[in-house]
């Protein structure tokens, strides 16, 4: 399909530079099937599910995956954004100034921390093996700083509010490097108004990667290579997700990462089985979904894959008025902003 037909044109001010406070008090546009639209708030969630659904969250946790340096021997400054996990000391990493970076350079990052520059890949990025013997993370803690998108960063800077407001109440597994949005949204008041009205609760890993925030740069969605992310589905959370369909609950990602994996991890017959491995999974219209049968997400950036994927599970025309009434409404866009609950 041709890519622009997922383009729209935004205003400026709708694109949200922090979250709502208190977090549930964010809206939220209700699109189920083809009835008209309904303007909510996060907090009315548990009236509009019902008893045995079950809303699957995304439990990973962003890590300071942007650092700020130079080669050693040169003074030219270079950027790089951790993107995914090779093995205990490598990273593969978006590269600011990729060009003055060469196979075999160490990186000299603030707070004494170096990297060797290893293999470039064929979407630019290298590996980057970090040196030294205390875990990465504990370098990154020092060295490095949240990695907000870049339509906030470009914006205002980040500061000490952000270690907060770009955590979901969920993390709790190190290693993305974006933050599953769509749970930023929960509160502990809104998670015991939801366990009071039965429906039930799951999670799963998806480590978000940089390559969340690159833009569709082919014409054709045929021609768009997914970068792969590493996700995690325990046995027992696919088995009582089976079980809950089977009652004739529904599954309800919190967030496209949620969807992804879950996706990923589902038969043809639409069972989900447990899962630990990487997923690149790119879903556009005409997929079939096998597990899904809602997802509560953002508004996403033009011409992403993400609207991609909401407009193969709702039907391209129908996201296309979603937004054009959210647009209208002046609902808050992207990560830090306002969400939708999509039911086909």
């Amino acid at each position: 399909m041709r890519v622009d037909l997922f383009d729209f044109d935004l205003p400026q001010d709708l694109i949200a530079l922090r979250p709502a406070r208190p977090r549930d008090a964010a809206r939220m546009l209700v699109a189920r099937g083809d009835e008209p639209f309904a303007d909510k708030g996060v907090r009315d969630l548990p009236d509009l599910l019902k008893a045995g659904d079950v809303l699957v969250f995304n439990d990973t946790r962003v890590i300071p995956a942007q650092l700020e340096g130079r080669r050693a021997g040169g003074e030219a400054k270079i950027g790089a954004t951790l993107h995914k996990r090779i093995d205990l000391r490598r990273w593969q990493a978006f590269i600011r100034n990729a060009k003055r970076v060469k196979e075999g350079d160490q990186l000299i990052f603030g707070g004494g921390v170096t990297a060797i520059a290893e293999a470039r890949h064929a979407d630019g990025s290298l590996t980057l093996m970090f040196e030294g013997e205390e875990p990465v993370e504990v370098l990154l803690e020092r060295a490095g700083r949240m990695p907000l998108p870049p339509y906030i960063a470009g914006k205002r800077g980040v500061d000490e509010q952000d270690l907060k407001d770009y955590q979901t109440m969920f993390a709790a597994e190190d290693g993305a490097v974006a933050a599953p949005t769509a749970s930023l949204h929960f509160t502990p008041e809104l998670v015991e108004a939801i366990d009071a009205a039965g429906i039930g609760r799951e999670t799963l890993t998806l480590h978000v990667g940089a390559g969340t925030f690159l833009p569709v740069k082919a014409d054709d969605t045929d021609d768009h290579q997914m970068h792969s992310e590493f996700g995690r589905i325990e046995a027992d959370v696919a088995e009582r997700l089976n079980a809950a369909r089977a009652a004739g609950g529904r599954v309800i990602a919190v967030g496209t990462t949620s969807l992804r994996l879950l996706e990923s991890a589902a038969r043809p017959d639409g069972q989900i089985e447990a899962f630990a491995g990487d997923t690149d999974i790119f879903i556009t219209p005409g997929y079939e979904f096998r597990v899904v049968d809602g997802l509560m997400t953002n508004f996403h950036l033009p011409k992403s894959t993400l609207m991609m994927l909401v407009s193969a599970l709702m039907g391209r025309d129908r996201m296309m008025a979603v937004y054009a009434h959210a647009i209208e409404n002046k609902y808050r866009f992207y990560s830090y902003g306002d969400s939708s609950l999509l039911l086909p």
